[in-house]
């Protein structure tokens, strides 16, 4: 962003970060979000702001359900009146296909969510709360399994046995992609949408992960047999078409 001309902020948690960011031309501060409040100067954050990109790991996946409070609903809760009060006019919230049950079937934006996660509820919720909020536009991104320079979920799997969902499609995403569709929906002011952001192709998971351990010179993931697969496949036809994005990576 910086380098297509925007000014920009940046958020972090940790002061040792401050420096990078600055290095980047990115005006720091440090700013963190708990269920009691905020800490840093988060007026001053979003002081002449237009567009705010909130992009924060929702920190569940080892929670132990039932849990009985909406730990990162009441982050993004304490954070609103703050949205309110700026000057800001556009938000981009960074949700997760995760709000998608897995029901063997292609889904679409228009696929009513039905997380099966406390994370994937979270992430609905809040997708509610700033979509409903009429100070500003919101947009949503449900992105899919992230993937990057250093990043591959293969690194997790490289080795074990027994594997659920052999048959299943995978539904990924590569970092240079993510940055960017955010990017075209800043570009073509598509605010008040919600797009799935996933690669086009959806290998089994079987296939794909057989194949780039064998790329990653890994131990090769064994999967189970003889059970039913239970999955979804994410459709991001929407993201091609109103953004006129061509995905940069292909999985295959």
């Amino acid at each position: 962003m910086v380098a297509e001309g925007f000014m920009v902020k940046g958020s972090t948690t940790s002061a040792e970060k401050i420096a990078l960011l600055n290095t980047n031309g990115i005006t720091p501060y440090q700013i963190a979000l708990s269920e009691d409040g905020i800490q840093g100067p988060v007026a001053d954050f979003l002081e002449d702001s237009e567009i705010l990109i909130i992009d924060i790991p929702p920190g569940l996946r080892k929670v132990t359900l039932p849990v009985t409070t909406k730990t990162f609903v009441s982050k993004i809760e304490k954070l609103i009146p703050y949205l309110e009060k700026s000057s800001l006019q556009k938000v981009l919230f960074v949700s997760s296909t995760s709000v998608y049950a897995d029901e063997n079937e292609t889904v679409t934006e228009d696929t009513v969510p039905n997380p099966e996660t406390e994370s994937g509820r979270q992430l609905a919720e809040i997708e509610t709360l700033l979509r409903t909020n009429p100070n500003f536009d919101t947009s949503v991104i449900r992105f899919g399994g992230l993937i990057g320079p250093d990043r591959h979920p293969v690194q997790m799997l490289a080795g074990r046995e027994n594997l659920d969902n052999p048959e299943a499609p995978v539904n990924l995403i590569h970092q240079e992609d993510c940055i960017g569709i955010i990017l075209k929906i800043i570009e073509k002011e598509a605010w008040k949408e919600t797009f799935n952001a996933v690669a086009p192709q959806h290998p089994t998971r079987k296939a794909y992960y057989h194949k780039k351990a064998e790329e990653m010179n890994l131990a090769i993931p064994k999967f189970a047999s003889g059970t039913a697969s239970v999955g979804k496949l994410i459709s991001g036809k929407k993201t091609e078409e109103i953004l006129n994005y061509t995905f940069v990576v292909n999985l295959l």
